[in-house]
């Protein structure tokens, strides 16, 4: 789990250094480091749609798991549950859950950080995660310039999401299939362009609301799986 090790400290450097630094810069400069952050998430999210989107062989399946896993998340009111608990942590004013569920999304929600653990499992491959790390390391930081230390918190996110599936894939790597993959993936892509969205103040989609999206296709393959 050295990748994984490797991507948790460079969140944690990024954070910190980001809550330092935050101090020196303008608010205007901070408004446009969040709207970079806010495009960076939306070309993220259209990147990983377009890679994954052609390699889909159930095209409907991710609008199903977005219905299904948004109306369960809705009904839970998962991103009210998440925004009195950051608020408890954070600043008056600091909005830490729009930062800390923006982070969450862009550092677990995405192929380098869903693949990666998978690579390093089955193959001893770490490349994916190093790349991540370095994404996640200036992300972090810009976060961070905005948000304040508590952005470090999606570290050990990160580190309990990566592990998860670094031991998932170690136990049941003959189940896992290119489609699943792709079909989560898929979904991730659009997770994360709905927070970019959310950053730019352009359409606030409530993006952790719909995170058991991520379950649907999960389900469906292990359905498939038992009748196949």
């Amino acid at each position: 789990m050295i990748g994984t090790i490797v991507n948790t400290c460079t969140i944690l450097a990024g954070s910190i250094i980001g809550s330092v630094i935050k101090k020196g810069i303008k608010q205007t400069y901070q408004d446009a480091l969040l709207n970079a952050m806010g495009l960076a998430a939306v070309a993220l999210g259209i990147n990983t749609l377009v890679q994954n989107m052609p390699n889909s062989e159930f095209p409907v399946l991710f609008i199903l798991s977005l219905a299904a896993g948004s109306l369960f998340g809705y009904i839970v009111d998962l991103d009210r549950r998440f925004q009195n608990l950051t608020d408890r942590f954070s600043a008056s004013g600091s909005n830490l859950a729009q930062g800390l569920s923006t982070g969450i999304m862009l550092f677990c929600i995405g192929t380098l950080s869903i693949l990666g653990p998978i690579e390093s499992a089955l193959h001893g491959d770490h490349t994916f995660l190093f790349t991540n790390a370095t994404l996640d390391f200036v992300t972090s930081m810009v976060l961070a310039s905005t948000y304040g230390i508590g952005i470090a918190i999606a570290a050990g996110v990160l580190f309990l999401w990566q592990g998860g599936i670094y031991l998932l894939a170690t136990c049941v790597a003959s189940s896992l299939s290119a489609d699943l993959l792709t079909e989560v993936s898929i979904i991730g892509g659009i997770l994360i362009f709905s927070s970019g969205l959310s950053i730019l103040k352009i359409k606030d989609l409530k993006a952790l609301n719909m995170l058991p999206s991520l379950l649907v296709p999960i389900i469906w393959f292990g359905v498939k799986a038992l009748f196949s």
